[in-house]
């Protein structure tokens, strides 16, 4: 079995309304950075895992589904490195 890196990225729909990115977008204009016109939150997931090189894709497809993204309101996407 081979080890994998593998980085999950989760972020809202741009249909979806993310309260979190509004709050900072406005606390940045009152620390005094001015000029951003969008921002939103997203979550990063790192895993380190054990598998056959044929089999992997299959596991993370399944763990972002089920578990690491609501994918209602939520897209994602990965990068596999193998170590």
């Amino acid at each position: 079995m081979d080890q994998f890196e593998v980085k999950v990225f989760i972020r809202l729909r741009p249909s979806v309304l993310d309260p979190a990115g509004e709050a900072i977008k406005s606390a940045s204009s009152k620390l005094g950075v001015a000029g951003i016109k969008s921002l939103r939150i997203g979550k990063l997931i790192e895993v380190k895992i054990e598998s056959n090189e044929e089999d992997i894709k299959e596991k993370i497809e399944l763990l972002c589904d089920r578990l690491f993204a609501n994918t209602v309101i939520e897209d994602y996407e990965y990068s596999i490195n193998k170590l």
